[in-house]
């Protein structure tokens, strides 16, 4: 057995976002296909998000976010790179920092670990600044604490509402200035 791979199950959390081509199919699939990744098991995922563009110089589509809950027993270097490997048999391409996208993945927390490593930083660096993550993380883990900081749903200021943001559906729930 590769000394990678753990012993135990271990929770993780991805983010998925598109802003390119058919946004909302294509993060539906992403989600579903999160189940067929080497020893990870889909749990549970988020509604869909609708976003307006977080630290783009340029214009951009909004984007279409949601979250997964995975249980893996993959390390959290080989859950990236199944990650990777995902984003690229959807097209992404990586033109420029920040670029639109046909799907981004990103490992925002792997159980309680702490690292930063190359290519690597858990939690996630700005997780707890963005209303595209914490909403649909906070939808399907109310109780989630992310390491260092504490529970998630405190990280939800003023500021962080602000960022303009749906939750896709019949009702449409907004927040922000912008409302996506």
């Amino acid at each position: 057995m590769n000394a990678q791979i753990q012993s135990l199950p271990v929770t993780a959390y991805v983010a998925l976002g598109a802003n390119l081509g058919e946004a909302q199919k294509t993060v539906r699939e992403a989600i579903q296909a999160l189940d067929h990744l080497p020893a990870t098991r889909l749990v549970l995922g988020s509604s869909l998000y609708l976003s307006e563009p977080v630290g783009c110089a340029e214009q951009q589509p909004a984007y279409v976010n949601a979250v997964a809950q995975v249980s893996t027993t993959l390390s959290a270097e080989q859950l990236l790179q199944q990650l990777l490997l995902l984003e690229h048999h959807y097209g992404r391409q990586r033109a420029f920092h920040n670029a639109p996208r046909t799907l981004d993945l990103d490992l925002l927390l792997y159980g309680d670990m702490q690292m930063h490593v190359p290519g690597l930083t858990l939690p996630h660096p700005r997780m707890h600044e963005r209303a595209f993550v914490l909403l649909p993380l906070l939808e399907i883990a109310p109780q989630v604490t992310i390491p260092g900081l504490g529970p998630a749903a405190d990280c939800l200021t003023d500021d962080v509402a602000a960022q303009g943001i749906c939750r896709l559906g019949s009702d449409m729930n907004c927040l922000g200035a912008g409302n996506a």
